[in-house]
């Protein structure tokens, strides 16, 4: 259950879920300034056109936690660059920032135990939101979103126990790829994109091993 906590680095008080033994706390805003930073410069500058290719290069940055928001921020950042750097559909920098801003808005630390849905969920279903141009008042662009969301939260609970956020990403670019095929005719170029999962040992809760399908050891 959630307390009142003061951040450790900026003293904001606040409602917290997540602290460490000694009751430490660091808020939102604190815990991933700088990365925020770092994920969105690169993503508007890379030439890549790959989005695994991107996420894996994005994940391997020290600064990027194992688990964390940081993550849903990765792949909603490496879809969108990958998008972008393909040409059919044109994807600006203010594109990028809104949707960073939406996932920002969900995508918060322990998301996934706190409400049951994993923040990257949220962040691609930002990005087909305004690639379709859903929006309340809006039939099929909402409903076909809301698709894309339903398939990775379904596909992603089969993923938990402990959950990972590496695989997360990586599951969630599968099916955003799929859909980009389906609903703009849009392939990309993903050949030789699997690379041996580095991240077993850095699991906190322990990895899932042979159940992952990205456990390529």
């Amino acid at each position: 259950m959630g307390k009142a906590m003061t951040c450790y680095k900026c003293g904001k008080k606040e409602i917290g879920n997540i602290y460490c033994s000694n009751e430490h706390y660091i808020c939102d805003s604190c815990h991933s300034n700088d990365i925020f930073d770092l994920i969105t410069e690169y993503v508007k500058t890379t030439q890549e056109g790959n989005p695994f290719v991107i996420a894996e290069q994005l994940m391997e940055n020290e600064l990027v936690p194992m688990l964390g928001c940081e993550n849903a921020w990765i792949a909603a950042g490496a879809f969108l660059a990958a998008l972008r750097n393909e040409g059919t559909i044109k994807v600006s920098d203010d594109h990028i920032d809104e949707v960073f801003q939406r996932t920002r808005k969900q995508a918060v630390g322990g998301y996934c135990g706190l409400t049951g849905v994993c923040g990257v969920a949220p962040a691609i279903g930002a990005c087909f939101s305004i690639l379709l141009g859903a929006a309340c008042p809006k039939d099929e662009e909402t409903s076909k979103t809301m698709y894309v969301v339903r398939d990775i939260i379904n596909s992603t609970a089969s993923l938990s126990g402990p959950c990972c956020c590496k695989a997360f990403v990586r599951n969630s670019l599968n099916i955003a790829v799929e859909y980009a095929r389906v609903l703009f005719d849009i392939e990309f170029y993903t050949a030789d994109s699997s690379k041996k999962c580095t991240y077993v040992e850095r699991h906190p809760h322990g990895c899932r091993r042979d159940q992952c399908p990205f456990n390529n050891h």
